[in-house]
């Protein structure tokens, strides 16, 4: 799916176009790169291709969503 990578102030939040959801992301698995797996504040887990921690924001990615909370409540 579609996600866009994108920073309001000091949050990193994603944005999924196709659920209109935007959530922030609370975690991600390395440091150094924006990249292999995030956690949304949402319970939601996304696979994401590696990008530098000096990547331009906004930036839109093809993205996976691995296992996490059920879709319940989602918008669209």
């Amino acid at each position: 799916m579609k996600v866009i990578i994108r920073i309001n102030g000091d949050v990193i939040s994603a944005y999924i176009p196709k659920k209109d959801l935007e959530e922030p992301i609370i975690s991600v698995e390395d440091e150094d790169l924006l990249g292999d797996s995030v956690l949304l504040r949402n319970g939601w887990r996304l696979a994401l291709p590696h990008l530098p921690q000096d990547t331009r924001l906004p930036v839109t990615v093809e993205a996976r969503r691995m296992c996490g909370r059920p879709d319940r409540g989602a918008h669209g």
